[in-house]
């Protein structure tokens, strides 16, 4: 049992007693104040941002998702924005949702409160995908853009994105501002907010109209590299998410076969069909499976609660279907991009791809074969949206695609965070161009296999009951012996320190990235892991990679570091 510090009481007190309490919840609280232990998980902390902004389980309370909280962060999310610069013109923040519980709540209160400070709250009436959020931000000039989302959590989740005016995912210096403004802010008597009508009556709260998402598939379209013949048969499942609103419509429309999973294509808040809704998880595709068995599909793909992640699975030659890892669909996407860049002579000047520190090597590999610079970020598309505004801003290099490991991909600029719609629009495309050659994706990949040598990649995360339990888990990798998984160690990364080691010479040089806790090895034999606490849920995160000239070379390699990592945890 845990102890119940004086301070989450008095908390606890507090939010009972306050006027201004939302009444439904003061009942929740009454009940769970019997609950020590409950009365500590609920007020003896503060919910904070990570890497994808705030995200927690549902309840009362200042550690959990609920109208107060998110009152807060718009609170602070305005007076930002208003303490930025003072203009004439109101500022504008879009803003829109997923399907979880209380997603439209949240994301109406969020519009209140910032129409309450005078900023103009534009809206999207209905569940919209995370990406179409960020072009939205972009394509209506707005200072910022909120998404209400847990991503690929499970059904007792929820959370706050926040996006900065580029499009991208809020990164410095505006979250450390945003973190600074909420910090002091009281979860009530703080909290300036006005009724619907009354920030409607003064035109501060607009519902966004059908021309942005119509617009913005426009672009989608416009990223199509070939015309294929073939016809593809895809078996689409939104995962009861917002891909529900355009992907299958957008596969049909470019000449797919396109069959949705009847159980999971419309909104479920408690996503009743999966044990968690995440395409990274194969388990999460089994219906999908199922339906594509009976009908022979080609592929198979699963769109994640707010429509940024794309699972795959692809029909080998004997029936059976292989789900695709992140990396595998990253690399086979630069393949496909930067063939057909070079084919149609369209490759721009000084292509680049963008992935993350613990993204697999393959596709980095395709990539450097096409002349294409590779960049790396931190974990987190954040990052890598950041570097495309980077891009376009100095004019160089030309973003050619980015991606990282958990299924997330990106081509184009005119949407800065991954984006399922982009991608399950150029994988069906890419499956299409292929099965013209008499190809499926899975020869393709092994060509790249023989091509580039034999790749093996996994992740181990271990559940923690709280996340400052991670640092003793990445303490336990800092001094490593000389050799780790019978194979010598070359080189260490630690991006906390922001120091590396070049062991084979013995020198230390400086790492260029900002400040992250991971640990990062390179090893002798070709394979590498990284480790790190996750940013969005209690876990840390270990990532695996190998390389060899057969598959049951690196197959073996990925289970002696499996081994080693398991054997060596704090």
């Amino acid at each position: 049992m845990k102890t119940t510090t004086a301070a989450a009481w008095d908390r606890c007190r507090q939010w009972i007693e306050h006027p201004r309490l939302d009444p439904g919840m003061r009942g929740e609280i009454e009940a769970l104040a019997e609950d020590p232990d409950a009365v500590e998980e609920h007020f003896g902390g503060e919910l904070v941002f990570g890497t994808g902004g705030m995200r927690g389980l549902i309840g009362p309370g200042p550690n959990r998702m609920n109208l107060h909280t998110v009152r807060r962060v718009s609170q602070g999310l305005a007076d930002c924005l208003t303490a930025a610069r003072a203009r004439s013109v109101p500022r504008k923040v879009a803003i829109a949702r997923d399907t979880r519980r209380y997603s439209a709540e949240f994301a109406e209160e969020s519009a209140l409160v910032l129409a309450a400070n005078g900023i103009r709250a534009l809206l999207f009436g209905e569940i919209r995908p995370t990406p179409v959020l960020s072009y939205a931000v972009r394509a209506l000039g707005c200072d910022a853009g909120i998404v209400i989302t847990a991503s690929h959590n499970s059904r007792d989740y929820n959370g706050y994105k926040v996006y900065g005016p580029d499009g991208g995912q809020a990164v410095s210096p505006l979250i450390d501002a945003l973190i600074a403004a909420v910090t002091p802010l009281d979860f009530f008597d703080a909290v300036k907010i006005i009724s619907r009508e009354e920030a409607c009556k003064a035109g501060l709260l607009e519902l966004i109209g059908p021309e942005v998402d119509k617009s913005y598939l426009a672009n989608v379209r416009g990223l199509s590299r070939t015309s294929p013949r073939s016809r593809l048969s895809v078996v689409y499942t939104p995962l009861h998410g917002t891909g529900s609103v355009n992907i299958a419509q957008l596969l049909s429309e470019s000449g797919r076969d396109v069959a949705v999973v009847p159980e999971q294509s419309g909104p479920d808040p408690e996503f009743s069909t999966v044990r968690v809704p995440n395409p990274e998880d194969p388990a999460a595709l089994d219906m999908a499976l199922k339906l594509a068995a009976q009908t022979q599909a080609d592929i198979v793909l699963a769109t994640d609660p707010d429509g940024d992640r794309v699972g795959t699975a692809v029909r080998g030659r004997d029936g059976t279907y292989q789900v695709l890892s992140g990396n595998q669909v990253g690399a086979l996407l630069i393949e496909y991009i930067c063939s057909s860049l070079n084919a149609q002579g369209a490759m721009p000047p000084e292509p680049a791809v963008v992935t993350t520190i613990v993204t697999g090597e393959l596709g980095r590999r395709v990539a450097a074969s096409y002349g294409a610079r590779i960049i790396e970020t931190l974990t987190g598309f954040k990052f890598i949206g950041g570097k495309i505004e980077q891009f376009c801003t100095e004019g160089s290099p030309s973003f050619v695609f980015g991606y990282e490991e958990s299924c997330g991909y990106l081509a184009g600029t005119f949407v800065r965070d991954k984006d399922a719609v982009i991608a399950s629009f150029l994988i069906a495309e890419m499956a299409a161009w292929h099965k013209d050659g008499g190809k499926t994706l899975l020869d393709v990949l092994e060509e790249l296999h023989r091509r580039h040598g034999y790749h093996a990649e996994d992740l181990l995360s271990v559940e923690l009951r709280d996340i400052a339990e991670a640092e003793r888990y990445v303490a336990a990798f800092d001094h490593l012996p000389a050799a780790f998984a019978g194979s010598m160690i070359l080189e260490k990364r630690d991006y906390d320190r922001r120091i590396g080691w070049d062991y084979a010479p013995m020198r230390k040089f400086s790492l260029e990235l900002p400040r992250s806790r991971v640990l990062h090895y390179s090893l002798a034999d070709g394979s590498w892991f990284a480790v790190r606490p996750s940013g969005t849920e209690p876990k840390v995160k270990f990532y695996l990679g190998t390389h060899a000239p057969t598959a049951a070379g690196a197959s073996a390699q990925l289970s002696r570091l499996r081994e080693a990592i398991l054997c060596s945890q704090g």
